[in-house]
């Protein structure tokens, strides 16, 4: 099995690499990665369905329920049509939570996630293994015996899940290379659904050009900030809800735990303690496109991004993130996009 392949030192840069204690296989640092991008993924999942789920019962009944949009996001709508047919809520509902052979549903994400958990048993904590068994058997139940009426509260304790599997990996874990690996996989993760709901609400979600500005655009609005746990935090700096301040919010925002910018900027950092170099150089292509990705975002404004179009720069954006999780394979896990064992994998949601 190969070692961690940490690149070579720019010849163009007179530094010198920070000092690591402990080289990691590329199979061990792979799971960490994935672990914890897939309970990511499964939590993001469940948020975007949940709000969904409460916004019904906020639109009129004209209204349709706009399923397909979630879909959307996880770039996976032809699959849904293949399978499923009709759009509406059941289908929905089942193919994004609760389908075994859709690699992208919530109950998949959790059954890989503890896939790779198990793989590496040894070297994460008794308690992380508790918590991530515990998700997987409480997704189990749920598949058997959910109803519409308790979707709800089922959503809630798969976020709740994610956030004490996390808090139980920071806690628990010794913040070496495998917590650096599994934080850039969360990240990573987070950051990607980050711009792809938002370019979806942008893009795709109002039916009618009609609602721009009208209360259920404003309904819409409210509905994404809560997707990604912002409406609070936005509230706080922000008395009124605009496109433009919750583009600015999600995407650019220094300081909260969900905009795009903050997202990469951590994940920059554990790239940085992982290959042992300081922030502002780099000497792999991972790092190169990571850091210069939050170069770029650290000097942009919200009206430069309106000027170029919303669209075009989430879009734009979605595939700098897959292309930076392509090279943190190739570079760390000695995986080709191009023919990774395992696609699914590799697919980061495209």
């Amino acid at each position: 099995m190969a070692f961690v392949n940490r690149g070579n030192l720019n010849p163009n840069l007179n530094i010198y690499p920070l000092p690591i204690t402990k080289s990691m296989l590329s199979r061990v640092a792979d799971s960490f990665y994935w672990m914890n991008r897939y309970i990511e993924r499964a939590e993001n999942v469940a948020r975007f369905v949940d709000v969904n789920l409460n916004l019904m019962l906020d639109l009129p009944s004209s209204t349709p329920q706009q399923w397909q949009p979630l879909v959307m996001t996880t770039g996976d709508l032809p699959l849904f049509e293949s399978r499923y047919g009709e759009m509406n809520p059941d289908n929905a509902i089942q193919f994004l939570a609760f389908d075994e052979n859709y690699p992208n549903s919530i109950v998949s994400c959790i059954r890989r996630a503890r896939e790779n958990a198990r793989s590496i048993r040894e070297i994460i904590s008794s308690e992380m293994w508790e918590e991530i068994n515990l998700f997987y058997m409480m997704l189990q139940e749920a598949e058997k015996s959910h109803t519409f009426a308790t979707l709800p509260n089922l959503f809630s304790e798969i976020k709740q899940a994610s956030h004490r599997f996390a808090g139980v990996m920071n806690a628990t874990m010794s913040h070496n290379e495998g917590w650096h690996f599994g934080q850039m996989g969360r990240l990573l993760e987070r950051g990607d659904k980050t711009a792809r709901i938002l370019d979806v609400k942008y893009f795709f979600l109002l039916p009618s050009l009609d609602w721009v500005g009208t209360p259920l655009d404003q309904l819409q609005w409210i509905a994404l900030l809560k997707s990604a746990s912002a409406y609070e935090m936005y509230r706080k700096c922000q008395h009124r809800i605009t496109p433009s301040c919750v583009a600015e919010f999600l995407i650019l925002d220094r300081e909260f735990p969900r905009s795009i910018y903050f997202c990469l900027m951590q994940a920059e950092f554990s790239l940085c303690q992982i290959a042992g170099t300081t922030p502002g150089t780099w000497r792999n292509s991972a790092e190169r496109a990571l850091g210069r990705t939050c170069a770029e975002l650290g000097y942009l404004t919200i009206e430069e991004i309106t000027e170029l179009g919303l669209h075009e720069f989430l879009d734009g954006m979605q595939h700098k993130i897959n292309d930076i999780g392509d090279k943190v394979s190739t570079t760390f896990f000695g995986i080709e996009p191009s023919s990774t064992i395992e696609q699914v994998q590799m697919a980061s949601a495209r």
